[in-house]
């Protein structure tokens, strides 16, 4: 399938609200959807969210018919921008000819293509095999499977902080307590979890799960972590990391499901320490809008997995869905064609600078901090980073709180948003942050 050449997604027009936000079709749905969908799942106290109707590049409409900028790519998902027109019709190609296949049994021509390409893109050039999902969490449960095929141990360590998603194995070496606990009974325990960027402690733990005689088999890391708050660890920390697996026959699995794709600034945040991992776990902005995922590792390690005698031990129905594959290699089309690794490289510099300036003095914020377009503010209080989330949006910029007790906005947007809106997104954001600093010193 040849990649379309399709225009890149259009300049992005600024924030327009008719309606106070929430609007009145948004608090409509609110209430239908409390009456199908499990309370768990989505949160429709107050603030009531904003209900999504369409969006193109880096712009967002919701039912209302408000027009905002979107700081978030959705979850860091539309690196290439939202409904980039290249995707758009890779995906109205792959539909009109194939919308579903066998993927491991009688599988679409499309999935080759994608691993070719997500092992040409492998870092450091090594020969790599892959397998594919349609999450982040498959992702990673592919991984860990791996590192216990091919180490003979099922232990881990991780990080404090980390989020590897919520299947169970992938639960197992998420750290944050209150995803954890109420399944406790459900996990191995196989995981431990050292400080994050702190190479020496890491080392601690490898010694002393070897001397219990339970080695551990793999060390599992983000480069940056994400939903912990944009934590940037220490330069070399991720060498490190891979001298340390060296030393003691580790695998190193490195999580880029947030940060690959061009997020940081390389294809690849471990790529700005020159560290070849053994397992790379990708998704999110592999597609830029459709569900599918990828484990792509050495060739060496990944042959770990017996042959396939036509049952698969890890598969599912939708493994290697065409249109995803469709999405994922157009995807990646338009980060090259487009240049948007270098421009998140220098757009991201310029915005961090800007914001560490103009919150520099701002009482409220203890830390500006990031990697290419993947930047966090950090708040001194939790309820004072929710309150500049809920300002920013009422300034028509869409941003996320992160970070295990929410004190950290989130700023991912599309790789591909223009300097002109990006710097009045910030703007709103940072005037957000002054006014939530405000607030809080007004309080007896």
């Amino acid at each position: 399938m040849t990649p379309s050449a399709a225009s890149p997604c259009p300049a992005a027009e600024l924030p327009a609200l008719c309606t106070p936000l929430p609007g009145p079709a948004s608090r409509a749905l609110a209430q239908r959807l409390a009456q199908v969908e499990s309370r768990n799942v989505t949160r429709l106290d107050e603030p009531t969210p904003i209900f999504w109707q369409r969006a193109s590049g880096s712009n967002v409409w919701d039912v209302d018919g408000n027009r905002f900028l979107d700081l978030t790519s959705a979850f860091g998902v539309a690196n290439v921008g939202h409904a980039h027109p290249a995707v758009v019709e890779a995906l109205s190609r792959q539909g009109q000819t194939l919308l579903h296949a066998m993927g491991d049994v009688h599988p679409p021509a499309i999935k080759v293509e994608l691993l070719e390409a997500l092992a040409a893109r492998f870092p450091g050039g090594e020969p790599a095999r892959a397998i594919l999902g349609s999450s982040g969490s498959d992702a990673v449960e592919s991984a860990l499977k791996t590192a216990q095929l091919a180490t003979g141990s099922s232990g881990v360590l991780a990080f404090e902080g980390a989020y590897h998603g919520l299947a169970l194995g992938a639960l197992d070496a998420t750290a944050r307590n209150d995803f954890r606990e109420p399944f406790a009974a459900r996990l191995p325990g196989a995981t431990a979890f050292a400080r994050f960027g702190d190479p020496g402690d890491a080392a601690q733990h490898v010694a002393k799960a070897a001397a219990r005689g339970q080695p551990l088999g793999a060390i599992l890391v983000e480069p940056i972590q994400g939903r912990g708050g944009e934590r940037v660890p220490p330069g070399g920390f991720l060498t490190a990391l891979r001298r340390l697996c060296d030393e003691n026959g580790l695998l190193l699995i490195a999580d880029e499901i947030y940060t690959g794709f061009g997020r940081t600034g390389r294809w690849f945040a471990c790529e700005h320490e020159g560290v070849v991992p053994d397992l790379l776990c990708v998704g999110k902005g592999l597609a830029s809008g459709m569900p599918i995922s990828a484990c792509v590792g050495r060739r060496e390690v990944m042959d770990a997995w017996p042959k396939s005698k036509g049952e698969a031990l890890h598969t599912q129905t939708f493994l290697g869905h065409p249109a995803g594959c469709a999405a994922a290699l157009a995807s990646m089309a338009a980060i090259e064609r487009e240049g948007l690794v270098e421009r998140a490289g220098t757009l991201g510099e310029t915005a961090l600078k800007k914001l560490q300036e103009r919150l520099g003095p701002c009482p409220a914020v203890s830390e500006v901090r990031g990697l290419g377009l993947m930047i966090g503010i950090e708040f001194n209080r939790t309820e004072d980073a929710a309150r500049a989330a809920d300002q920013s949006l009422q300034g028509g910029v869409i941003v996320l709180p992160a970070g295990p007790d929410g004190r950290v906005l989130s700023i991912t947007p599309p790789l591909s948003m223009d300097a002109a809106a990006l710097d009045h997104a910030l703007n709103v954001v940072a005037l957000a942050c002054d006014e939530s600093a405000g607030a809080a010193e007004a309080r007896p």
